[in-house]
């Protein structure tokens, strides 16, 4: 799974954000918004060279049926987290030395949480 850069997860939680498919100038436009004052206005042919990256990484996909095109999240938010949190646990060799010290790391309100998914999983 690739990296994403700055302006990649910007627009990521963009189209994750919204229900609805959204367009390059949808993009520019809420960008802009994000930025505020401070932010400077991207060109849309930056936010279509991102989201053709993103189409090339399999995070986005493209609706041609109509145009301008449409773009929205291949998969959601916490797929996307799922699928990083397996792809780092993929590369290491001792994985219970990696969840030891993940689970170290939690609140305890998340470690209540995993305790009780677990339990549930089992119970299934």
């Amino acid at each position: 799974m690739a990296t994403l850069g700055e302006l990649e997860r910007t627009v990521m939680d963009l189209l994750w954000d919204s229900p609805d498919a959204l367009t390059a100038n949808d993009l520019r436009d809420r960008l802009a918004q994000a930025e505020g004052e401070a932010g400077k206005e991207l060109a849309v042919t930056t936010v279509l060279t991102v989201l053709a990256r993103l189409e090339k990484k399999h995070l986005v996909t493209r609706e041609r049926s109509n145009r301008p095109h449409r773009y929205r999240a291949v998969m959601s938010r916490e797929e996307h987290t799922v699928d990083l949190m397996n792809e780092a646990l993929g590369t290491v060799l001792d994985r219970e030395a990696v969840l030891t010290r993940f689970i170290g790391g939690i609140s305890a309100d998340e470690a209540q949480a995993l305790r009780r998914i677990l339990n549930d999983a089992q119970s299934a």
